[in-house]
């Protein structure tokens, strides 16, 4: 199993009652309620807590980014991939991810993953995402193009870390008369490319055509199973067979020394949730054309009083009842770790572990009692159960690159 460190790098500096006040702090929040002073010891502080996640075994450290919301202080992953690039020695960078349709320049994208490749020695792993509905309004990019527009730089990137230059790419949404980077990665044939999601199938669908592993970020089990009921199907359908090292799994977690101080430090898991921060209006984050009739369907319905909303969480009592946060001190959290991890057999899976304003000291604390007492408890249980990562199943980077596939039925005539 391959076990990530994640935190969401929370922009805590800012004062929760204005934005509960406004009604909405992704977007249009006013950025005048940030202190820079406060983050800057902010991003100081993440540094602190990957470089101590290394130090105790984490294999990973997943990073991603966010525009426009105090819940992620990331503006731009590849800048903390290429600080961790060059501070760490052994744990993999991944990106979950670049927000592909975001860019107006896929090339540049593939130059930056490929020196963060380079200086790290080859620890890159490249997650792509379609970037949240707001961050389309955000750069103006219109939403009805986002698939569109994620599938053409995903092409367009792959084609400039594997076909030699120069070449010229023509499609509907980038045209490069020239594709010769001088930068390209050190991992062959490309750097391992894994696709996180929460609820979009085709998303699920794309990634298991491609035979990216699918990483399911936060889902509940029952969702989380579902998904890979539809990775396995679709993967058989393209002639691979799915498994533990195509399944991912991000579950928050936090350890302290007492189940009652990790209780209440777990409660900042629902900054994200809107009762503190994350809170944005239904139509801005599924713009028109961003997302499936079905799923826009729901948002309007609840933006105009008429449904519930379609990502609506539990009450945090019942998210720890159910396993959706995991919370305790050591041996309750392992426990639970493994519940979760012989329901949902994972190969690949990043701890949540610190969020909102949990302070340094106790966020810390927790990485070194994850290292010390709960990932080698993890080892354990995922050699029982046999739960592979892509690394140690050497998996194949792509299905264009595959040697394995089983031949598809012929059409009949």
């Amino acid at each position: 199993m391959h076990i990530m460190y994640f935190t969401e790098q929370p922009m805590s500096a800012y004062p929760a009652e204005e934005g509960l006040k406004f009604g909405a702090t992704a977007l249009m929040f006013p950025n005048t309620h940030f202190d820079p002073v406060a983050g800057s010891r902010l991003y100081n502080e993440f540094i602190e807590q990957y470089k101590l996640a290394e130090a105790v075994g984490f294999d990973g450290i997943m990073l991603n980014e966010h525009h426009n919301a105090p819940f992620c202080m990331q503006a731009k992953a590849n800048i903390f991939a290429s600080i961790l690039a060059a501070i760490t020695e052994r744990v993999k960078i991944v990106i979950l991810g670049n927000p592909l349709p975001l860019s107006e320049n896929p090339v540049r994208i593939a130059e930056e993953l490929a020196m963060i490749d380079m200086i790290s020695k080859g620890r890159l792993v490249s997650g792509f995402v379609r970037g949240g509905g707001q961050e389309q309004l955000a750069t103006g990019v219109n939403p009805a193009y986002n698939r569109e527009r994620f599938e053409e730089a995903h092409d367009l990137i792959t084609r400039t870390w594997t076909q030699p230059g120069p070449f010229r790419f023509e499609g509907n949404h980038y045209h490069n008369r020239v594709v010769n980077p001088w930068a390209v990665p050190l991992q062959k044939p490309h750097p391992r490319i894994w696709i996180p999601g929460v609820i979009s199938r085709e998303t699920v669908i794309w990634a298991a055509r491609h035979r990216y592993p699918y990483i399911a970020l936060n889902t509940t089990v029952e969702q989380t199973n579902r998904i890979w009921e539809l990775y396995d199907r679709t993967a058989e359908e393209v002639g691979f067979t799915s498994g533990p090292e195509y399944h991912g799994y991000l579950k928050q977690v936090h350890v302290a020394e007492t189940d009652e101080k990790a209780i209440e430090n777990a409660r900042q898991f629902t900054w994200m949730q809107g009762e503190f921060t994350g809170l944005a209006h239904p139509v801005w984050s599924t713009p028109s054309g961003y997302s499936s009739p079905d799923q826009r369907r729901g948002f309007v319905e609840f933006s105009t009083g008429r449904g519930s909303s379609p990502r609506r969480r539990p009450s945090f009592e019942e998210q720890i009842r159910d396993n959706m946060i995991i919370a305790g001190k050591p041996e309750t959290v392992i426990a639970k770790l493994r519940q979760v991890m012989e329901q949902t057999r994972p190969g690949i899976m990043s701890l949540w572990a610190n969020d909102g304003f949990m302070s340094q000291q106790d966020s810390l604390t927790c990485i070194r009692l994850l290292g010390q007492e709960v990932l080698p408890a993890m080892r354990e249980a995922a050699k029982a159960l046999d739960l592979k990562s892509p690394f140690e199943a050497e998996t194949p980077v792509s299905l264009a690159f595959s040697q394995d596939l089983k031949p598809r039925p012929a059409a009949a005539e």
